[in-house]
């Protein structure tokens, strides 16, 4: 079953379907729909926040979703299913796969990554794991703990790789996270247009996923508006 999944995912768009409480589109049914235009425009999987948001998309569109769980802790930057408690709520809807942060930040709770990964395993053991990496290191760390695949998801939103971008230096950070782990990359991370999509793929990534670009109508509109403004009006 692992196998199927990753490789129903090989070469394909998985689409990011999450809109935080704060946004417009903040609804289990509103993302639901989401993903069902992603299904329909060829999209081979979901990525989707929140236990009831997962289990409404599972119950519209029939693709495998990689289910996260945000939830903030004080005292720990980590909050991409930080605990075994949003492991064991996520496993409620039953996803094929969950993914994580697997930074080497300082974690919320008594378990640390080594320990939580083998936690997961133990009690889940048909569960795919994705790792969410900012650096290579992180991602050799999250091979060598044995995730199932790795993405690039962190990279450019943790203190030390803040303002890094995934296309930066023609995506050296993509390349040599390929060639530094022997499991899938999934490239992810300000995957803006559908020739950066490609370009990724071209590069060796196992699939790509797309959020924002397809599903936050508010940050498209604001490309548009950036890019329409007069060289008189930003003086």
């Amino acid at each position: 079953m692992k196998a199927q999944m990753l490789e129903q995912i090989k070469g394909k768009l998985i689409v990011s379907c999450q809109a935080l409480e704060d946004e417009p589109l903040h609804s289990a049914w509103i993302m639901s729909r989401m993903a069902l235009a992603a299904f329909q425009g060829g999209a081979a999987a979901i990525r989707a926040n929140s236990v009831v948001d997962i289990q409404k998309i599972m119950e519209t569109v029939d693709l495998p979703v990689i289910a996260i769980l945000k939830r903030d802790y004080p005292g720990s930057d980590v909050f991409i299913t930080a605990t075994l408690q949003e492991v064991d709520e996520l496993m409620v809807a039953k996803p094929p796969m969950i993914a994580m942060d697997a930074t080497l930040h300082t974690r919320p709770g008594e378990l640390q990554l080594p320990e939580l990964v083998a936690a997961i395993r133990a009690r889940y053991p048909e569960l795919l794991l994705m790792a969410d990496i900012a650096t290579v290191e992180e991602a050799r760390h999250a091979a060598l703990l044995g995730f199932d695949c790795v993405g690039t998801t962190l990279q450019g939103y943790t203190p030390e790789t803040k303002g890094k971008s995934l296309a930066d230096h023609h995506y050296a950070f993509l390349r040599e996270v390929i060639e530094a782990v022997r499991v899938p990359v999934i490239a992810e991370g300000n995957v803006a247009t559908p020739e950066m999509a490609a370009e990724c793929l071209k590069l060796g990534a196992h699939a790509v996923v797309v959020g924002g670009a397809i599903t936050r109508p508010q940050h498209i509109t604001r490309r548009f508006v950036d890019a329409m403004i007069q060289p008189t009006q930003l003086q």
